[in-house]
């Protein structure tokens, strides 16, 4: 199977269960946050939508450099736009990858920030890296959340408690 057929079916399956988790984020407590050092609900509900453009970040340029990276958060106003934007970049980044040769996905890529390399990679490390694992990672803190706040929290990989 070829490098960029296997990331799509992880990118696909993956966007499954977190549209699953978006769909539960509820507009009335973006402002909140568990802590004051926590990113509010709709930061980290934002965040996660948007994070599907690492894709085409590792695909279109060789390095990337924190240092002069400029990122406005999408402009949300509901979970149903935020779910228009998880919808758009997911369907963006799996157009990229379908297209994506395996020679360019073991091109080596760069993350910077100014003259400090963070790390050296394939392209594909870094997808799975900086979008895969990443957004794993931003799941499970919303998981977090919602629990706190009460919400039904949807299953992963199997059934929540909330679906037991």
């Amino acid at each position: 199977m070829a490098m960029n057929n296997a990331l799509v079916a992880e990118l696909k399956h993956e966007a499954t269960n977190t549209r699953k988790i978006l769909e539960r984020v509820p507009a009335d407590q973006y402002a909140w946050k568990p802590h004051e050092k926590s990113m509010d609900l709709k930061r980290i509900a934002v965040h996660l939508a948007d994070l599907p453009v690492w894709v085409n970040r590792v695909l279109e340029i060789d390095d990337l450099d924190f240092a002069a990276l400029k990122y406005d958060p999408a402009p949300v106003n509901d979970t149903k736009e935020m779910l228009e934007l998880f919808d758009k970049r997911i369907a963006e980044a799996a157009e990229m990858l379908t297209n994506a040769t395996d020679e360019k996905l073991r091109e080596k890529w760069v993350l910077r920030r100014g003259d400090h390399i963070i790390a050296e990679m394939p392209r594909a490390v870094a997808i799975r890296n900086l979008y895969m694992n990443h957004s794993i990672h931003h799941r499970g803190q919303l998981s977090v959340y919602l629990r706190l706040l009460d919400v039904p929290v949807p299953g992963m990989y199997g059934p929540s408690a909330d679906e037991r």
